[in-house]
């Protein structure tokens, strides 16, 4: 991935070198990039009796300590002067990360997921489903026990390539540069449905038969497979390939299905946000993915995104 200068590693109360910081800092030295390790403190209210006695803010005392922890962090690396580490933020973890982001112009953030309390079967907490939405550069969320290096990279395309909002060439260029570094294996998948088949399967003034409804699904096959080819020629790939699936059905279910049959480490993957209009963050997809994967994901934004957090 020689195409990033200016990594953020957000710790997120991480207290030793796990994977995913080894992987930042190997990117970082590889892409001759400065890395940043941050920490963010949530306010938290001092009672009036403690503010008297002892002078203090609790929420002060949490970013020393949080301070500390980012030092000894650093000296554990063995690599100090590859690593710049902002002070510790406070504020809204999600909200404070962005905005710092913004102003020193990260071209990538990274960091370790953060289930969700009581629910075993989520993968990502709400910190990282903000930043999934939210941030406007790619987003690389580790699963805990991540393998370094990454054996299995799975690349879901939407197919687009002919569409300025799409972020397919973006996501191929990612996931083929992350599967030479990594020394991985890549598989692509594109997951489509036939444009209204429940309503010409259900209603009778159409009368189609099954012969017109065979060359209908034949041609749009065809269609598919042409634009997935037109994506892919430039990355020695095309739909014929063993390791692309084209797949018609439901993208959620088709992605997770392959990526849990090639046991996929990473999926990389557009959140597919709806430039311009506001509330509209992320596709229903992406959303549906994240809720329901258990692989580390690297998402990226189609290009004009602009995030809510100003």
């Amino acid at each position: 991935m020689k195409r990033f200068k200016n990594i953020l590693f957000y710790v997120d109360g991480m207290d030793s070198p796990m994977p995913s910081l080894r992987r930042a800092l190997d990117l970082a030295e590889t892409n001759q990039a400065r890395l940043t390790l941050i920490d963010v403190i949530q306010p938290v209210a001092t009672p009036a009796q403690v503010k008297a006695q002892f002078k203090l803010e609790l929420t002060d005392l949490l970013v020393q300590q949080r301070q500390q922890a980012l030092e000894k962090l650093c000296a554990e690396l063995h690599q100090d002067d590859s690593v710049s580490y902002h002070k510790v933020l406070k504020g809204v973890p999600f909200v404070e990360v962005i905005k710092l982001i913004q102003q020193d112009n990260y071209d990538l953030l990274m960091k370790v997921a953060n289930p969700p309390d009581g629910i075993n079967e989520r993968l990502f907490g709400g910190n990282d489903l903000h930043l999934f939405r939210k941030c406007p550069c790619p987003v690389l969320i580790d699963r805990p026990d991540s393998p370094r290096p990454y054996q299995n990279i799975l690349a879901a395309v939407d197919n687009a390539a002919n569409d300025n909002s799409s972020c397919d060439t973006l996501i191929m260029d990612l996931a083929t540069s992350l599967t030479r570094r990594e020394d991985a294996l890549l598989d692509v998948i594109h997951a489509w449905e036939f444009p209204g088949e429940s309503a010409f399967v259900r209603s009778s003034q159409f009368n189609l038969t099954a012969s017109e409804m065979n060359i209908m699904q034949n041609y749009e096959i065809e269609t598919q497979g042409k634009k997935l080819n037109h994506l892919l020629q430039a990355y020695d790939l095309s739909s014929q390939h063993e390791r692309v699936h084209l797949i018609k059905g439901s993208a959620t279910e088709s992605i997770n299905k392959v990526a849990s049959s090639i046991e996929a480490d990473i999926i990389v993957m557009g959140t597919l946000g709806r430039t311009g209009i506001p509330g509209f963050f992320m596709g229903s997809t992406a959303e549906e993915v994240l809720q329901s994967t258990n692989a580390s994901v690297l998402a990226v934004k189609p290009p004009g995104f602009i995030s809510p957090v100003q």
